[in-house]
């Protein structure tokens, strides 16, 4: 089976993620992987590295029909059974291409969740009879896409899923306390994410603040990342007199190193799918206080016991929440327990791939 992945902008996010996800564990021995994109990124350097074709292809707009011909071509030469696209400007511009090559058939893995406009919802509607395959990353993406104008009977949820073994070892090994100057009795929350609007970096420096006057226990919060919304966060850090117990770590791509370091995973962003930083903090040992939004609340439950979820933007009921974990060590150890536990029956690679290839395979049954 030959599987173009497309993708619009090849950076360094999420989805980028997903995709490499699905070519290294899939591609060589499920598949033979194929990379098509709009906008060049780091994404491409890396597929290059494990041996993937990939080439460009100028998407301008969602109707654009000289980039669906010119993704029909690339399929027809690379003889392309299946296009899996990511977001909606590759996914019009795939079914656009089947035009042009019925051969080929096309899914769609829904990773924002996000209310179309009236126009949108009718484009859809006009395009849903070439959809082949929708992959929801989590239960409310499902209803999004369906309140979107797709047809439900078409759309499954697979929930993102990473590799336990990648993620297992010592925290001992991990550098994260040493390079922000704390030993190992200091209390370290991790938060790694771009700074920008909707991130919650806002509302998690307030409630470290509010958290600051109701324990007597030291912590740190170590925050890893970049964005516009760094230099502010840095500001509101130094307002609040923050500045012993905040650490800003820019950039990283030594996630499992900071996570080891840590003790606790914060998630106070205002939107999420399903998120590749809760589940590999969960699959290093971490328990989780995140935000009940989106995807969040299949990661995060009651049933599976693995943390704890806040309202957005709701500094108070986080500083609780965090004040929790820190001060109830059993009931920190049992979430961490939990979340372990949570990741081999919900979230596990091996799992993942076996229903990415059944949804292949439904795709090009059609």
């Amino acid at each position: 089976m030959k599987v173009l992945y497309l993708l619009n902008f090849a950076g360094k996010g999420g989805t980028e993620r997903y995709v490499e996800t699905l070519v290294r564990y899939l591609n060589g021995t499920h598949i033979e992987a194929f990379f098509a994109y709009n906008q060049d990124g780091p994404l491409v350097e890396k597929l290059k590295t494990l041996g993937v074709p990939c080439r460009r292809v100028e998407m301008r707009r969602r109707f654009d029909f000289r980039a669906a011909r010119e993704l029909a071509s690339l399929c027809r030469e690379w003889d392309i059974d299946l296009v899996h696209c990511q977001y909606l400007r590759e996914h019009y511009t795939a079914l656009l291409a089947k035009q042009y090559d019925p051969h080929i058939r096309v899914v769609y893995t829904h990773h924002i969740l996000q209310s179309n406009n009236a126009v949108t919802r009718l484009s859809n509607r006009l395009l849903d009879k070439r959809q082949d395959m929708m992959l929801a990353v989590c239960t409310k993406g499902r209803e999004q896409l369906i309140a979107n104008g797709w047809s439900g009977d078409r759309v499954r949820v697979i929930f993102n899923a990473v590799d336990a073994a990648a993620w297992a070892g010592d925290p001992a090994e991990s550098t994260l306390r040493s390079e922000i100057g704390v030993d190992k009795d200091r209390f370290v929350m991790l938060y790694a994410a771009r700074f920008a609007e909707g991130k919650g970096h806002a509302p998690l420096i307030d409630a470290m603040a509010l958290l600051k006057k109701r324990t007597t226990l030291p912590f740190t919060l170590a925050l890893a990342g970049d964005g516009p919304m760094l230099e502010p966060t840095k500001q509101q850090v130094k307002e609040l007199g923050l500045e012993d117990c905040v650490a800003f770590l820019g950039f990283r791509q030594d996630m499992k190193n900071l996570y080891k370091g840590a003790d606790l995973c914060v998630c106070p962003s205002q939107q999420e799918a399903l998120s590749f930083f809760l589940i590999e903090a969960m699959a290093s040992g971490l328990p989780v206080v995140a935000t009940d939004v989106g995807g969040n609340s299949d990661i995060v439950n009651g049933d599976a016991g693995d943390g704890l979820l806040v309202p957005y933007g709701d500094a108070d009921a986080m500083a609780e929440a965090v004040r929790r974990m820190m001060e109830d060590k059993p009931f920190r150890e049992q979430c961490r327990e939990n979340a372990l536990r949570a990741i081999q029956e919900k979230f596990e690679i091996h799992g993942w791939m076996d229903k990415i290839l059944d949804a292949y395979r439904a795709a090009l049954s059609r």
